[in-house]
C-alpha cells in the first residue's frame, strides 16, 4: 500500500477499481485545512486522462507494471502492428486502446510496452522524438531572431507550432507528452 506522500510521476496504483498512472502531481497545503495532492491520471487500460484531488494520507494499492522492449512496425487501418524484440512475434493493438500515444508512432520506432500481470496495457514513448517537417509556410530572411511561431505539419500528420526559421524538410524534436516543439535537430 502507498499513500499520497509516495505519489510521483509514473506511479501506478489502483483506485475505484481502475488502474491509473500518475502523469503529473502537485502537493498543495492550503492556509486552512489539511494538505492535498492534485494529480493528473491516465487510465492505463482505457487511455483516458482525468484530474483528481486526494486528501493527505489516503492509501492506494500500488501496482507493478512490467516494461518490455517492442518495435512499432506499421499502422494497418485502425490497428498498430508491433514486434517483440526478443521472440520476433508480431501482434496488433487497436489505436483507440493506446490513446494519444498512437499518433506519435513512427515506423521502426523502439518503444516500451507496458504489461500488468501478462496483460498488454499500452505503450510508453520516449519523452521526445525527432520528426521531419512535411509542410509549413516559408519563413522570411531574418526571422531567426524573433520568437514568433507558425504551424507546421510533421511527417506523421501532427501539427505543432514551430519558430519562423524552421522550413520544410527540417527535422525537429517534439515533446511526446505536450506535443510542443523543443528544438531543431
Amino acid at each position: 500500500m502507498i499513500d499520497t506522500s509516495d505519489i510521483g510521476n509514473g506511479t501506478v496504483f489502483e483506485h475505484d477499481g481502475r488502474v491509473y498512472q500518475v502523469i503529473w502531481f502537485q502537493h498543495h497545503k492550503p492556509g486552512k485545512g489539511g494538505a492535498m495532492v492534485r494529480v493528473k491520471l491516465r487510465d492505463v487500460r482505457g487511455g483516458t486522462t482525468i484530474e483528481r484531488t486526494f486528501k493527505s494520507g489516503e492509501r492506494f494499492q500500488e501496482m507493478s507494471l512490467a516494461r518490455r522492449p517492442k518495435q512499432f512496425l506499421y499502422a494497418e487501418g485502425d490497428d498498430c502492428v508491433f514486434m517483440d524484440n526478443e521472440t520476433f512475434e508480431q501482434f496488433s493493438v487497436p489505436k483507440g486502446r493506446m490513446g494519444d500515444t498512437a499518433r506519435f508512432l513512427v515506423e521502426n520506432m523502439e518503444i516500451q510496452a507496458l504489461y500488468l500481470e501478462e496483460e498488454f496495457l499500452s505503450v510508453e514513448l520516449p519523452a521526445n522524438i525527432a520528426l521531419k517537417v512535411a509542410s509549413t509556410v516559408p519563413g522570411i530572411k531574418g526571422d531567426s531572431v524573433s520568437n514568433m511561431m507558425k504551424p507546421a505539419t510533421l511527417e506523421n500528420g501532427i501539427e505543432v507550432q514551430v519558430p519562423l526559421f524552421v522550413k520544410e524538410g527540417d527535422t525537429v524534436r517534439v515533446d511526446t507528452r505536450t506535443s510542443e516543439y523543443l528544438e531543431r535537430v
